[in-house]
């Protein structure tokens, strides 16, 4: 490894230690852009890597809310505004309760080079709260949404920072959050939030976006191997919005989702996500999102509680779409042997770095990268901005092929990056080294910032 490269990654896992996540995305994405920096000498000079993985600026407010019953609560909010250099900072809202400034960070650094991939002009951002807006009433849900932008508000816009949704926050949520916003400013500034309503400025199709585009850039990985997606079977764990966009678009192409996992266990459904069950997944999720086992109980499938579905043979693809470190070794050492030949990451690093590097290193395995397989969400977010700015509002037939479009050009840069660097057909690989270049060069160009 270029001895630069290294020094950074040591400094960071001195400096960030505590912060497992931040060093595990940090450790991934430099190793994998060594290649270029030995080409470009001039990064040690400017001493780009060590400023890139810094963020520009992250900060924490209190938010303070009252429940139904008149109790006052205290949450921490963040921001992590992690690079501007190709443009206002960009990046969702989170609502967790394990949110932590290192899980920020991570998410802050990765959608640098998501966004970089795109090719729209958007910079790296994250955000959220270890609020958990299970079992809030709609009420609570509001008042703590008001509460977080009277503190944020201050800090985000069009040409600044244009957060989105992301885990526990939805279009409920970003309703109110722009509610807040317009409230405080007194403007339409429509294009300070994505993920909207379609009544005040959202996209159609956002919120099937990810998993949309993660089945286009599926198929331009099918087509590299002279493949095809009618009629493959395919393994997901979540059914969230990415999850069912997923479900959706794999069924309107010919393929079916035959097993999905959520918190309490998972489904084998042989026949497929397809048809009205689509519509359920949704009532199911909005009933109760802590359980899918009603699915079983009402179409008569298998449901086994309390584990994962990685592992099962009787399946063409793999494609973790909940959450990080999803997939660790133990479970990445069943899914090798399963003799599954594609592994997609959907959701943000839902593979830690050991398991990641083991399932690389399968040569009967095609493994693609999260921050190239899920940039369809941000992708059609950017599409949100573009149309707010223009004052337009594009069919879902126009979203979804321009979509479609994003997702293959992602998938070539990767293609071309990892083959320019003499290293076949690395899609981890060539996402890192594509993203990175142009934040790079970008970072270069404006000087010392």
């Amino acid at each position: 490894m270029n001895a630069y490269v290294a020094s950074v990654i040591e400094n960071v896992k001195k400096k960030y230690g505590h912060e497992p996540e931040f060093v595990q995305t940090v450790e991934e994405v430099l190793s994998s852009i060594a290649p270029m920096v030995d080409k470009h000498p001039e990064y040690e000079k400017a001493d780009l890597l060590n400023r890139m993985v810094e963020p520009e600026r992250m900060f924490t407010f209190r938010v303070v809310w009252t429940d139904d019953n008149g109790q006052a609560h205290t949450n921490t909010g963040y921001r992590c505004q992690f690079n501007g250099a190709i443009g206002p900072y960009k990046g969702g809202l989170r609502f967790q309760p394990n949110v932590t400034p290192s899980i920020m960070k991570f998410l802050g650094f990765e959608q640098t080079f998501k966004n970089s991939l795109t090719g729209l002009p958007m910079g790296g951002a994250k955000g959220g709260s270890d609020f958990d807006p299970a079992g809030k009433s709609d009420a609570e849900i509001m008042r703590f949404c008001q509460s977080f932008m009277t503190a944020l508000y201050r800090y985000i816009g069009p040409d600044i920072d244009v957060p989105a949704g992301d885990m526990g926050v939805g279009g409920r949520e970003i309703g109110y959050l722009y509610g807040q916003y317009r409230r405080l400013k007194g403007v339409w500034e429509n294009g300070v939030l994505t993920g909207k309503g379609f009544t005040y400025g959202g996209s159609l199709i956002r919120p099937e976006a990810t998993g949309y585009g993660a089945i286009y850039y599926l198929q331009e990985v099918l087509k590299h191997e002279g493949d095809s997606i009618e009629g493959k079977r395919i393994a997901i764990s979540g059914y969230g919005n990415v999850g069912w966009g997923i479900m959706k678009k794999a069924a309107e192409l010919g393929a079916k989702v035959t097993y999905f996992a959520g918190p309490d266990g998972y489904i084998h459904d042989p026949d497929g996500v397809v048809g009205e069950k689509l519509d359920y997944i949704l009532e199911m999720r909005a009933k109760d999102p802590m359980h899918c086992k009603p699915y079983a109980d009402k179409y008569g499938v298998e449901f086994v509680p309390n584990a994962k579905c990685w592992g099962v043979k009787d399946v063409d693809i793999y494609m973790p779409a909940a959450t990080q470190n999803d997939v660790r070794m133990e479970s990445a050492e069943k899914i090798a042997a399963s003799g599954v030949k594609y592994y997609i990451e959907v959701a943000n690093m839902p593979t830690t770095n050991d398991a990641l590097e083991f399932l690389r290193s399968q040569k009967h395995m095609i493994v693609a990268p999260s921050k190239a397989v899920n940039a369809g969400g941000v992708a059609v977010s950017g599409l949100e901005m573009s149309q707010n700015s223009e004052r337009l509002v594009w069919t879902a037939e126009e979203v979804d092929e321009k979509l479609k479009g994003i997702m293959k050009v992602i998938h070539q840069m990767s293609v071309d990056a990892a083959e320019e660097y003499g290293l076949g057909y690395d899609l981890v690989s060539g996402a890192n080294l594509a993203g990175f270049k142009k934040v790079a060069t970008a970072m270069m160009e404006q000087g010392l910032f």
